[in-house]
């Protein structure tokens, strides 16, 4: 018996909702990027990009566990000289809780073609509301 590979043109993709009110951050960001990867499906398949459409509402109600709050912080580099840009995670999830929830997801992709094609479809707003409800998006429970 042989072992069943997908091709790129048999990907079927479905959308799914993540509600992510008082759930921690990193454990939405887990469940979406295998729903971005297509890991929950039984075909599956490494080098296809074979994921499903992913949209994770309530990103302002994430919560962050532990002294995360307090101690993380989001460095990026504007590339000039001394350029380097700080902001803690309690300012980051006051102004752009929809940043933090990209920046964790982002982390769990991979760093290549398919990861950057499986970031395409994701869709995250900071709250209840969200504009695909003409796609049918099912809710995905954590």
């Amino acid at each position: 018996m042989s072992t069943y590979m997908e091709k790129a043109g048999e990907v079927s993709r479905k959308w799914y909702v993540i509600d992510a009110a008082g759930k921690p951050l990193g454990r939405v960001a887990v469940a979406a990027a295998d729903l971005l990867r297509g890991k929950t499906k039984p075909t599956y398949t490494p080098h296809v990009d074979c994921g499903d459409h992913v949209i994770v509402i309530n990103c302002g109600k994430a919560v962050l566990t532990g002294n995360k709050l307090q101690k993380k912080v989001w460095q990026r580099h504007t590339g000039w000289i001394g350029g380097l840009k700080t902001v803690p995670y309690s300012q980051l999830m006051e102004s752009r809780p929809e940043k933090a929830m990209e920046l964790a997801i982002y982390g769990m992709v991979p760093n290549n073609t398919i990861g950057r094609a499986a970031m395409t479809r994701l869709r995250v707003y900071a709250g209840a509301e969200h504009e695909q409800a003409a796609q049918k998006p099912e809710a995905y429970e954590i």
